[in-house]
């Protein structure tokens, strides 16, 4: 079994994936048919996801001005993250919805077997039959929408760091990746982004590029950074650059959820006060090889109860989120 490790790069505080999946969102125009466009691509936004119901519940309350606080995250599209219960249900509603609100959803897979190093977010399926199977019905429920997947935040990393994940687990772990990877690109209009890490875990690029590439990166669409960290964009950026380079010039999203006052430090992955929003989730980077910005941690959302007593991970976390937009207007 494995045991908690300090990764630097820290568990991701995944959303209750169980919960009620978005039923509806708001829309504009989007590219119809065919593989996700990049430039002008739209995000779904649910009017289901814990900050929006909190705003609701706000305004219900008669607490206004912290409802139009919360709206500044409930406006914006967020990841549905998908988990170990209801996956393929959840993946086929949003998907519909998104598809019905001529948008596209980003999705978070997140059900690799060790998940999280035994931490906050420990869990994930039982072995790799499981995981194969999950991964199989979640690819399935996507059909031909179009969807963006990050993939298994951290368990790549994890395999190059003190979590354990070492030897015949860690190859086990890439072949259950490839698998994901090669599954859900059976799916036409399905972008796939390898989570990689961010800025302040694996230091070695080509070591990181080895990883990813016995996980199936070539396959995929590219890679993810700073999933549910705080490093900001120029720094995800630059790091970003220098992984596309060992990987063939392979392109990245990034995870602005949370990074517009920057990281607090390697070690600052666990609910950090004094954090920001970062930049709206767009395909308009301005950035070469910049795929798009992405929330993909949801705002408001624990990291997990970091040993001071806060919400578990997932849990939605109003002080927070609110400290998240406050920061935000101050910048």
């Amino acid at each position: 079994m494995l045991v908690g490790c300090d990764s630097g790069g820290g568990p991701k505080g995944a959303p209750a994936v169980e919960a009620v999946p978005p039923v509806a969102g708001t829309g504009s125009a989007a590219p119809a048919g065919g593989l996700p466009q990049l430039p002008g691509q739209t995000f779904f936004v649910s009017d289901r996801t814990n900050a929006a119901r909190q705003m609701g519940a706000l305004r219900t309350q008669g607490r206004a001005a912290e409802a139009d606080e919360l709206a500044r995250i409930a406006a914006q599209p967020s990841s549905q993250w998908l988990g170990e219960r209801g996956a393929a249900q959840i993946a086929e509603q949003v998907g519909r919805s998104a598809t019905e609100a001529n948008r596209t959803a980003v999705f978070v897979a997140y059900n690799i077997p060790h998940r999280d190093c035994g931490l906050y977010s420990a869990g994930g399926a039982a072995d790799a039959a499981a995981y194969r199977a999950w991964i199989t019905e979640v690819a399935q429920a996507l059909g031909d929408r179009r969807a963006w997947v990050v993939l298994e935040p951290d368990a790549v990393a994890h395999t190059l760091d003190g979590c354990g994940v070492k030897g015949d687990v860690a190859a086990e772990r890439y072949g259950l990746l490839a698998f994901a990877v090669q599954e859900l690109k059976k799916r036409p209009n399905v972008r796939v982004y390898l989570d990689a890490g961010n800025p302040g875990w694996v230091q070695d690029p080509g070591e990181l590029a080895g990883a990813l590439r016995k996980s199936g990166i070539a396959l995929a669409d590219g890679f993810a950074v700073n999933v549910s960290n705080f490093y900001d964009t120029d720094r995800d950026a630059a790091y970003g650059a220098r992984l596309s380079a060992a990987l063939d010039g392979k392109h990245f999203v990034v995870d602005t959820s949370r990074n517009g006052n920057g990281s607090g430090g390697s070690d600052a992955w666990c609910n950090p006060p004094g954090r920001a929003l970062g930049a709206a989730p767009t395909a308009d980077t301005g950035r070469p090889g910049v795929d798009a910005y992405l929330w993909i941690k949801n705002p408001g959302e624990s990291d997990g109860e970091c040993g001071r007593g806060e919400p578990g991970a997932g849990e939605f976390w109003l002080p927070y989120a609110l400290g998240l937009v406050r920061a935000a207007r101050q910048g």
